[in-house]
């Protein structure tokens, strides 16, 4: 019995589709899932830690975009931010800086001036993201800096709105799940107004806060234990969750 001209067609797609399966295994090839195939473009983040960095070479190694650490509470400066953040511009890659914020030392608005007045500002030049505020536990001390979940919610609540009235950006959250879902109280406040860089190292995709979807999160540092070349030791890797054009979207503001 001939087989109506549909059902021909789907069978010969099934049939190539197998064959194509068949060879490709045969050869040794993983056939990637639309997760894994999913584009991602390759970043990492640096402080003073990781010393003298060549951004040629970064730049080199596949690496298009940079997070650089600029201030810390309203009293330090990193010490390499100021050679680190031009070079990491003249070699290509898209840098933006990040602020590690001390909560229970001053207030909110008064970390976010400090961040947009020593470095952290945004500019319109194609290669500047908007600034990051690294909210997770202090070296030592209490994980959430001796303050209440109200407290908490407040403090980066006046951050984020000072940072974005002397930018005009919204500010990156970054934080660990674990640490937000705590310190907030599972707070889904900033996840329709921030971009978020989830740090979950180790894991297949990152287990995101309250508020942020799998589809939602823009950063994700999976690795503390990564290699580049130009970096001596380990350095943080990072994907963004998407193509270069989103990528650059996200630094222009369009």
């Amino acid at each position: 019995m001939k087989l109506p001209p549909t059902l021909s067609r789907r069978r010969l797609r099934a049939a190539i589709v197998l064959l194509a399966a068949t060879v490709l295994t045969a050869a040794g090839l993983a056939v990637a899932s639309p997760a894994q195939a999913q584009t991602r473009v390759a970043g990492i983040d640096v402080s003073n830690y990781q010393g003298t960095i060549n951004w040629t070479s970064v730049r080199n190694s596949g690496v298009q975009w940079a997070y650089i650490k600029a201030t810390e509470g309203t009293t330090y400066k990193d010490p390499r931010f100021n050679t680190n953040y031009p070079a990491a511009h003249a070699a290509g890659v898209i840098r933006g800086a990040y602020h590690f914020a001390r909560p229970n030392s001053s207030s909110g608005t008064a970390q976010a001036d400090y961040f947009a007045g020593n470095g952290g500002a945004w500019s319109a030049d194609n290669l500047t993201l908007p600034g990051a505020v690294d909210l997770e536990a202090p070296p030592s001390g209490a994980a959430c800096y001796g303050l209440t979940t109200t407290q908490m919610r407040t403090w980066i609540t006046d951050f984020y709105n000072r940072y974005k009235a002397r930018t005009g950006r919204d500010v990156v959250i970054y934080t660990t799940a674990s640490w937000w879902n705590s310190c907030t109280g599972s707070w889904t406040g900033m996840a329709s107004k921030s971009p978020l860089w989830i740090a979950h190292w180790g894991a297949s995709s990152p287990t995101l806060p309250a508020g942020w979807s799998s589809t939602t999160w823009t950063f994700w540092q999976y690795t503390a234990t990564g290699s580049v070349s130009g970096i001596s030791g380990n350095v943080d890797r990072d994907h963004f969750n998407g193509a270069r054009d989103r990528l650059l979207a996200l630094a222009n503001n369009t």
